[in-house]
């Protein structure tokens, strides 16, 4: 977070939360260690030094909107996605930061971030890493091989894929609140996701050693694929910490 926006909530009582708090929803708790230490936690989320709501939903879009509810219950007054994406623009490579006009479903529904906040964010973050945008699509099911991803890209027309944001932004449309989503690319439209991985992850995103190694057994196969994704893995990380620490969290229209 930057300095300006930590002396805002300064002083702060994080006992309840600021009028204007930003609740920010991510999946898994490694993407969510990125935005800073909780100095508090009550049940669903958590509060950040900067006054910020943190709520790390799991895997889909069930889970994240129960999570966004649970932030606007909360007291927050502008809701955010974060975290990894997959890529679908065979642009858009591993660590690309991609900040999207609008996230869609299959169907056609589509429902876009909040201008002023997006653009602001944009701008904070193209002075140090270069930012990607355009639709960003939300896929009830992980889309595995590149025959599925080329699919999605032609049908939907979107940059990226996640499991979560339609679901954020759709509450945040349902409470009358400003939505912005900040979305790292791991995995590219030209990346294949092997199965030992889909089955060796839980529902957390967390992966469990035993399965995946009983997969590999399965499929000897997927381990080239799965060192190509570890590498990925990193490079991604690497910039996720940065759009944490480089992005204009605070929304001055909540």
């Amino acid at each position: 977070m930057q300095a300006a926006q930590q002396r805002q909530f300064r002083g702060t009582v994080v006992n309840a939360a600021p009028s204007a708090s930003v609740g920010i929803v991510a999946a898994l708790a490694v993407e969510a260690r990125h935005l800073g230490r909780p100095v508090r936690r009550a049940g669903a989320y958590t509060v950040l030094t900067d006054g910020t709501l943190l709520a790390v939903s799991g895997i889909g879009c069930a889970a994240a909107a129960q999570s966004a509810r649970a932030l606007v219950q909360a007291g927050a007054r502008a809701l955010a996605s974060f975290g990894l994406a997959g890529g679908l623009d065979p642009t858009l490579t591993p660590g690309a930061v991609f900040i999207p006009t609008h996230i869609a479903l299959r169907d056609s529904r589509t429902l876009a971030t909040t201008l002023a906040w997006r653009e602001r964010m944009t701008g904070a973050l193209a002075a140090l890493h270069p930012v990607g945008c355009g639709s960003l699509l939300t896929s009830a099911r992980p889309l595995l091989s590149i025959a599925d991803k080329r699919a999605a890209r032609a049908e939907t027309g979107a940059a990226a894929v996640d499991m979560e944001s339609f679901a954020v932004a759709e509450v945040a449309q349902a409470h009358g609140l400003p939505f912005v989503c900040a979305r790292v690319i791991v995995d590219t439209a030209g990346d294949a996701l092997p199965e030992a991985l889909v089955h060796a992850a839980d529902r957390g995103g967390r992966l469990r050693v035993m399965r995946l190694l009983g997969q590999l057994v399965r499929a000897p196969g997927d381990l080239g694929a799965l060192l190509h994704l570890a590498r990925c893995y990193r490079i991604a990380h690497r910039s996720l910490g940065a759009v944490a620490r480089g992005g204009a969290w605070v929304c001055s229209s909540a």
